[in-house]
């Protein structure tokens, strides 16, 4: 899924968990963040300018992690993927309705 955004915009973690990924080694993600938020769940962030926490991190739902960047096609996007049992789902169903 693309987020649109404006460049440097403030990326935040959508649950709570562990950074398991920091870095820009899968192609196609740019600077790509991976939370490990349980057994079940991940998320993952993608072409990030900044990436502000290290594998490892705990972070808290909420907590900046990253800075929008740009895709290399679509201009300033988030890709952003949740993943059960390690299969990509819809996010808008895990997601709290705007303004909740």
């Amino acid at each position: 899924m693309g987020i649109a955004g404006r460049q440097g915009q403030a990326i935040v973690a959508a649950a709570g968990g562990e950074v398991v990924y920091s870095g820009s080694g899968l192609i196609g993600y740019g600077n790509l963040l991976i939370i490990k938020h349980d057994d079940v769940y991940l998320s993952a962030y993608g072409h990030n300018r900044r990436l502000l926490v290290q594998e490892g991190a705990r972070v808290k739902r909420g907590q900046p992690i990253a800075e929008m960047g740009e895709s290399n096609r679509d201009g300033v996007v988030l890709h952003f993927e949740i993943r059960r049992d390690g299969n990509p789902v819809n996010p808008t169903l895990y997601l709290p309705k705007a303004g909740s």
